[in-house]
């Protein structure tokens, strides 16, 4: 009896001893646990990785992705664009170096083609059909480049066919004062139009044009605007520098809006309903065609008529006249027509975006998008493979950091290489359609870096003012290219800077109000905080609009490595920032926002939409006071917002809190949407950062009601005046009340 007492005893000190020691680390391995999973909640971004990882970007990387990117044309949905599309998997699948996931977005999109075996001509011909001039139909090779059977010959996407023939007039910019003003002292109809890039949209060219009898129009780029006047090829121009040679053509989509023009707001899949071709808005309703300048100097040299204005004369070495309509009655072209002919035709194709992702640890469901579109018209070295070989570069660094278990972000980072953006954006708009409520819910911020580096003179960036801090923080961190002393920001606000009243002396951030790369279904259809990145030249020093190969056979890696980035020292330095930017937005505890610096952009808005309105608009018994009392409410909600952040212990706090904030920094932009604010205006909702028809820097809606209203003067146009006060007002209260507690 005795003995099975002890073994019950011993039996039961056994059990006890085991409990107590399986409580007592089951206990520590628990609490190690969540000491473990709170520190992978409140982790913030880690200096030391950014600086590492700043290091490890590579410019003779990025120069060999630029080489390969570059090695043949890769226009949208042909065999060069399929093979970047492998490329681009490749990459983003490498095992060593890769993505998490890589994969390619089909869609069937409406693009429009020049016929190969029916070339476009333009020619001078005479009264008897016979041709006394011929346009030069492919522009002329310097290199081999030139020469590759696959340079698309230049033409205007979405012009229709056609043959119209008539006398020659001077149309400046083809803007709708242009015509206005030529249309007063000739008669315009039947004749042909020639204008030059720049001041209007490509397609506004032609539908400027119709309403007044034009039946055609060429497009050509002035040395003035381009060349700084610039014209010879023997010593000049390419290839002895970067200026754009007499044969080269802009290219380029000549459509008003974006996405594919068959599915509006719909992703265009195989089964998306389509609209009827005929319904299509927005593309030019007589045939159009891009030429070079050595022939429009021909062309144009040749004109009788008055002398054009002074603001309309360029860079040739004859009066721009305004034409007779037609040519000088000395002229050897005299009582002669020219011609076009026109062969583009429209097909429905396969286009493909290239996805790849790396996964967030701690939110996943929380998106930074990092996006580049991967078409070019010819071998597009700058226009966008500058922007792809920098991406390509990042990818690599952190991809290699996430395969080797050194880094993860805190949020999901998803990588968008997009297809057929030169035929308007399509590929971006057709993702952001088909993933709106996802992307709407989850999408922290987009970053855009098409074209990297157009030149070497300073940083460019352009985005919503919630962003300017970041922005900052990353271009202080990076030194300038080829500068041991000076950052990018230095060199940044040193090119262009202006005075906040916060902060003194800042550089000049811009702002994103058109629709001019693949932020905008980002930014305007959507509502997510944007920003575009890239490095840009001295405007002090010249007056070209844009970097001169632009949609050009010129534009090449040749072109690329000789005048723009000599030693990709700058595509360095815009990879590095946008980086740091991309790092800090995925892995900041508390979103690295700033709401404050919005309420000054939206004071700036203010201050002067009263200058210019408010008096006029008093008299017309439409009060501002709606609008004054938004804005205040907004930088009083901002400054609320900025105290709850700065005065809490964030990192030892609820993760809910640290959400809740998160999501109020995040969800900013979607409160100024408003679908009913511009119904003319094909995927603007974003009633801040809308495009505007006056280029006024204030709230667009309400700019453009009021000059509208002040030239019309009818009472209709004044009450649309008041509706876009309302709109605007309401939209920036109601963006104020998210800054708020939430009740």
């Amino acid at each position: 009896m005795m003995k099975k007492v002890l073994i019950g005893l011993l039996c039961g000190a056994a059990v006890l001893t085991a409990g107590i020691l399986i409580g007592h680390y089951g206990i520590e391995k628990s609490s190690s646990s969540t000491a473990s999973w709170v520190k992978d909640v409140a982790k913030d971004v880690d200096e030391k990785m950014v600086e590492e990882f700043l290091s490890e970007v590579d410019n003779s990387h990025i120069q060999e992705n630029l080489r390969e990117l570059t090695k043949v044309p890769h226009m949208a949905t042909t065999a060069g664009d399929e093979q970047t599309v492998q490329l681009m998997l490749k990459r983003w699948q490498d095992p060593e170096s890769g993505l998490d996931q890589a994969w390619r977005e089909e869609y069937l999109v409406y693009l429009s083609f020049p016929d190969p075996n029916r070339p476009n001509k333009v020619t001078v011909v005479n009264a008897s059909n016979h041709t006394l001039h011929t346009v030069r139909e492919k522009e002329k090779a310097y290199t081999s480049d030139q020469n590759d059977p696959a340079v698309v010959q230049p033409y205007a996407a979405y012009s229709p066919a056609g043959h119209p023939q008539g006398k020659l007039v001077y149309a400046n910019y083809g803007r709708v004062g242009d015509y206005k003003l030529l249309n007063q002292t000739l008669d315009l109809r039947g004749t042909i139009a020639i204008t030059r890039y720049g001041g209007a949209g490509r397609a506004a060219k032609a539908i400027n044009a119709a309403p007044y009898g034009v039946i055609g129009v060429l497009v050509y780029t002035d040395p003035w605007d381009i060349n700084d006047g610039l014209t010879s090829d023997t010593n000049e121009t390419y290839p002895h520098s970067w200026y754009m040679p007499p044969s080269g053509v802009e290219r380029g989509s000549f459509n008003s809006h974006y996405g594919d023009l068959l599915t509006p707001y719909f992703a265009a899949k195989e089964d998306t309903y389509r609209i009827p071709v005929e319904n299509i808005t927005g593309i030019p309703p007589i045939p159009i065609q891009p030429i070079g300048f050595e022939d429009a100097y021909i062309l144009i040299c040749e004109l009788d008529g008055a002398a054009a204005p002074q603001a309309w004369q360029g860079s040739f070495n004859c009066t721009y006249n305004l034409g007779g309509p037609g040519f000088r009655p000395t002229s050897a072209f005299i009582n002669s027509d020219v011609k076009l002919d026109i062969f583009n035709y429209e097909e429905v194709k396969n286009s493909s975006n290239v996805m790849g992702v790396i996964r967030g640890s701690v939110e996943p469901d929380r998106y930074v998008i990092y996006g580049n579109h991967r078409d070019s018209w010819v071998h597009g070295a700058i226009d966008p493979s500058s922007g792809t070989s920098v991406m390509l570069e990042l990818t690599r660094v952190l991809g290699k950091r996430v395969k080797q278990g050194k880094w993860r972000p805190r949020r999901s980072i998803i990588f968008g290489s997009w297809g057929a953006e030169e035929f308007g954006l399509i590929g971006s708009a057709e993702y952001t359609e088909q993933y709106f409520t996802k992307l709407s819910e989850r999408t922290v911020a987009y970053i855009n870096v098409d074209i990297s580096v157009f030149a070497n003179a300073s940083l460019r960036a352009s985005g919503m003012p919630s962003l300017q801090n970041v922005i900052f923080t990353a271009a202080k961190q990076v030194k300038a290219p080829e500068q041991d002393s000076m950052s990018v920001y230095d060199k940044w606000i040193q090119y262009s800077n202006r005075t906040s009243p916060v902060y003194g002396p800042i550089p000049w951030m811009g702002y994103l109000t058109g629709a001019g790369s693949d932020y905008a279904p980002f930014l305007h259809h959507l509502g997510i905080t944007s920003v575009d990145l890239s490095y840009t030249y001295d405007r002090t020093k010249t007056n070209a609009r844009i970097y001169p190969a632009y949609h050009t056979a010129y534009d090449t890696y040749d072109y690329a490595s000789r005048f723009i980035d000599p030693g990709f020292y700058t595509h360095q330095a815009v990879a590095r920032t946008a980086g740091s930017i991309l790092v800090r937005l995925a892995d900041s505890l508390v979103l690295p926002l700033n709401c404050s610096d919005y309420a000054e952009s939206l004071e700036d808005y203010l201050d002067l939409a009263l200058r210019l309105y408010e008096e006029e608009l008093l008299a017309k018994n439409i009060s501002m006071e709606p609008l004054k009392r938004a804005v205040a409410s907004f930088r009083s909600a901002a400054t609320h917002l900025d105290e709850v952040i700065g005065n809490s212990d964030l990192a030892n706090e609820t993760p809910l809190k640290v959400r809740m904030i998160n999501d109020q920094l995040m969800l900013l932009d979607r409160a100024f949407l408003n679908p009913l604010a511009f119904p003319n205006k094909y995927g603007y909702r974003h009633v801040i950062w809308a495009s505007s028809d006056t280029g006024v820097r204030t709230f667009p809606g309400l700019s453009d009601a009021c000059s509208r209203a002040m030239s019309s003067g009818k009472p209709n146009a004044w009450a649309k005046v008041r509706y876009h006060v309302s709109v605007v007002s309401q939209a920036v209260e109601g963006a104020a009340h998210m800054l708020l507690d939430v009740v």
